[in-house]
């Protein structure tokens, strides 16, 4: 824990602010100057993210005045992701997968002891506009997809609601379509804590109180965005990430507890039958989604931000998009935690691709040690916890391959897997209503099936099968490092 804490000392992160400061020194910013709210922002995001480059500040956006700021591409690379969890900053894709296996445990172990601060003031209140001051387009809600159906202000947000019954503060992540200069949507799908707790309240006939941070310390958004315990409340588990309690002002109208150091604070209320169409937007599996229904309205009483303000965006879409880089790691640690409990020894690595976004391509790399180890592992791979929900394709490869390159994963399925014999396919799966391949089926039921693939070494032929034609390991490494000036730092 000295160790840990000490991390958390160096890296010195207390709002967006100080992240952006500390990945600008690490090389992992750019600053976009001029460009349009209206798709240009979204496309120059959308081709960034596919080069896997830095974080981008988009600053002078046309329409709004110099100050009034956009980042996105938080959380897409090792280095500013394990900034963002407090992990330090040297770390690889399967490093970071390794530094994450046991912190959700032992973060939610520990959130009990974090219960937010409440202050009496802080940065978010430095401008507060109420009653007819509200104007949410003095902020530039990105147009971010062609084919969107309006301009989102909520992609990377923070939404802190209530629970009508027991008081249970939740805070998530849901997109948000501007209707008018006072209101937005707010798209809940169902299961998700937020939606339970406000059709709770709808159904008591009750108003429903809600905040929306749209700017702060990636980490909000990041944890927003994860599966924790019901009843918990994000900002505890965040507390127990940073070691403090997270400071939060009370909000004027709800009293909900607000991010003290957020950029931009919304405010207000969603009310029993009051709801407006919304949608199309892009989808984390790449394809454009319709809401199925039409959706609560956000009716906005209070906005509050900071001087020169900075929003959060993160709009998915094809992968690689904004988001797509954290969730493969967070679910790839949670994966090789769930294959050691159930007793599948010899597990090396796991991966959860972006491409399938972290759930319909799972990788797992094992030291093969009995007949069907292979088997039992793609097997118990698909249908834990962390694999069951809307999962496609499981790939079992054996220590030498990085699941993390799929260059290497799908060179041992060419080349160590058979089709007829290698290839177990389970039918009636748990699927889900996002895949696009829904559109195919006429199921009440979001049910798919679901392919083991065996890409290792046939265990019955270890000693015959072909050894690999590449160089010894070290000695390779040697000549990374003497030829560094013709292979480069990358080799």
């Amino acid at each position: 824990m000295a160790v840990e804490t000490a991390v958390r000392e160096r890296l010195q992160i207390r709002d967006l602010r100080d992240w952006l400061e500390l990945v600008d020194r690490l090389g992992e910013l750019r600053v976009v100057e001029g460009a349009h709210w209206n798709r240009e922002l979204g496309g120059i995001t959308e081709i960034n993210n596919r080069q896997r480059g830095p974080a981008l500040l988009f600053d002078r956006i046309q329409d709004f005045p110099p100050g009034t700021r956009i980042v996105t591409g938080t959380t897409g690379g090792a280095r500013r992701l394990a900034a963002t969890l407090r992990l330090g900053t040297d770390y690889d894709n399967l490093g970071l997968v390794q530094a994450m296996r046991g912190k959700p445990q032992q973060w939610e172990q520990a959130a009990h002891d974090y219960p937010p601060l409440f202050v009496d003031d802080g940065p978010v209140l430095e401008n507060v506009l109420r009653g007819d001051q509200v104007d949410i387009f003095r902020f530039p809600a990105p147009f971010w997809h062609d084919k969107d159906g309006g301009r989102y202000i909520g992609t990377g947000d923070f939404v802190i609601t209530r629970d009508p019954e027991t008081g249970w503060i939740n805070c998530g992540t849901y997109r948000m379509m501007v209707h008018d200069a006072r209101s937005t949507s707010v798209h809940m799908v169902y299961g998700k804590h937020g939606r339970q707790q406000i059709e709770r309240a709808f159904k008591r006939g009750e108003p429903f109180p809600m905040a929306v941070s749209l700017g702060h310390d990636p980490l909000l958004y990041l944890i927003a965005g994860l599966e924790i315990p019901y009843g918990m409340s994000e900002y505890n588990y965040i507390g127990a990430i940073l070691g403090e309690p997270v400071r939060v002002i009370r909000g004027e109208v709800t009293g909900l507890p607000i991010p003290a150091d957020a950029e931009i604070a919304l405010e207000g209320w969603c009310r029993p039958g009051v709801v407006k169409n919304e949608g199309p937007f892009g989808e984390f599996t790449g394809y454009s989604s319709y809401t199925e229904a039409p959706v609560p309205v956000f009716e906005i009483e209070r906005v509050y931000f900071r001087d020169n303000p900075i929003q959060l965006g993160s709009p998915p879409g094809r992968p690689p998009h904004d988001f797509s880089y954290y969730k493969a790691v967070l679910r790839s640690a949670m994966l090789h935690d769930a294959l050691e409990k159930s007793g599948v020894p010899g597990v090396q690595a796991c991966w959860c691709d972006e491409v399938g976004g972290s759930r319909m391509l799972l990788v797992v790399a094992i030291q093969q040690r009995y007949p069907g180890h292979a088997r039992q592992a793609g097997v118990i791979a698909s249908q834990c916890q962390v694999g069951a929900y809307f999962g496609r394709y499981v790939i079992v490869v054996d220590e030498d391959i990085d699941p993390s390159n799929l260059n290497d994963v799908m060179w041992a399925v060419c080349t160590r897997s058979d089709p007829e014999r290698d290839i177990d396919i389970f039918r009636r799966t748990l699927g889900s209503k996002v895949d696009p391949l829904h559109v195919t089926t006429h199921q009440r039921l979001p049910f798919n099936s679901r392919a083991v693939i065996d890409a290792c070494r046939p265990y019955d032929y270890l000693e015959e099968f072909p050894p690999v034609a590449e160089g010894d390991p070290a000695y390779l490494a040697g000549l990374r490092t003497k030829w560094a000036g013709l292979l480069g730092a990358g080799g």
